[in-house]
């Protein structure tokens, strides 16, 4: 009997704890779920996607040389544009990523050089890190990357849309992303279809810009859905 109880009890924790999450994602699920809609190729995406970059005074970016910022107050980047180079904190940890030559990536803890299974863990994560958070600070310059499709989409509202699918390079090829456009032209969010994301055509505000002192324009926060993923203390420098 006393077994049968606590079967009782533990199922009826379970359902308790999943049935509102299920039904949550249910909800999420087919108010935001989106196929991926179609796009054209050809110049006028690639010209959409210039006067994008245009609005946000591309020049000043690929100018600027090293960007120094925090991501939702658990990661920090010193990035040098220059030579494809970034150390990475979090924690008691710092790796040196050697973009262009992996063989030349770096691990430490408390300072401390380490090498074996511990240091590929950290560099695996590092550049994880590098990649996802990376992106939600410069995502919009990396439209002409090696790799990249780009695709002008009409939408309902007789505005345009333009269409970025990855088809290779960072943790995740084969993403898409639709960015939306204020009036002059500067991205406002995107919608996202991605494998880490269990819903397709999720939205995300690309609204908070801020003047950095090269000039170079980069976000400080972003909206998806009821979360927010703040971007801090951003510093550039020729």
């Amino acid at each position: 009997m006393k077994l049968k109880r606590s079967l009782k009890i533990f199922f009826g924790v379970v359902v308790f704890f999943t049935l509102p999450s299920i039904l949550f994602f249910s909800f999420l699920y087919f108010k935001y779920n989106e196929e991926l809609p179609q796009g054209i190729q050809g110049e006028e995406a690639d010209l959409l996607a210039k006067n994008m970059l245009a609005s946000l005074n591309h020049e000043a970016y690929k100018a600027t040389k090293h960007i120094e910022w925090t991501f939702k107050k658990r990661h920090h980047y010193e990035w040098n544009k220059t030579n494809s180079s970034c150390k990475v904190y979090w924690k008691e940890y710092r790796v040196d990523l050697d973009l262009n030559n992996p063989s030349n990536h770096q691990a430490f803890v408390h300072s401390f050089n380490v090498h074996g299974e511990l240091a590929e863990e950290l560099i695996e994560k590092a550049i994880k890190y590098f990649n996802n958070d990376s992106f939600w600070l410069v995502a919009p310059y990396k439209v002409f990357d090696k790799g990249t499709e780009r695709r002008l989409v009409n939408l309902p509202d007789n505005k345009q849309g333009l269409l970025i699918t990855y088809t290779t390079g960072g943790s995740t090829p084969g993403d898409s992303y639709l960015w939306l456009f204020d009036e002059s032209g500067k991205p406002k969010s995107f919608k996202m279809w991605t494998s880490i994301l269990p819903i397709d055509g999720l939205e995300a505000s690309w609204s908070d810009w801020v003047t950095t002192s090269t000039e170079a324009q980069l976000p400080t926060f972003h909206k998806l859905l009821f979360l927010g993923i703040e971007i801090e203390d951003i510093k550039t420098s020729f």
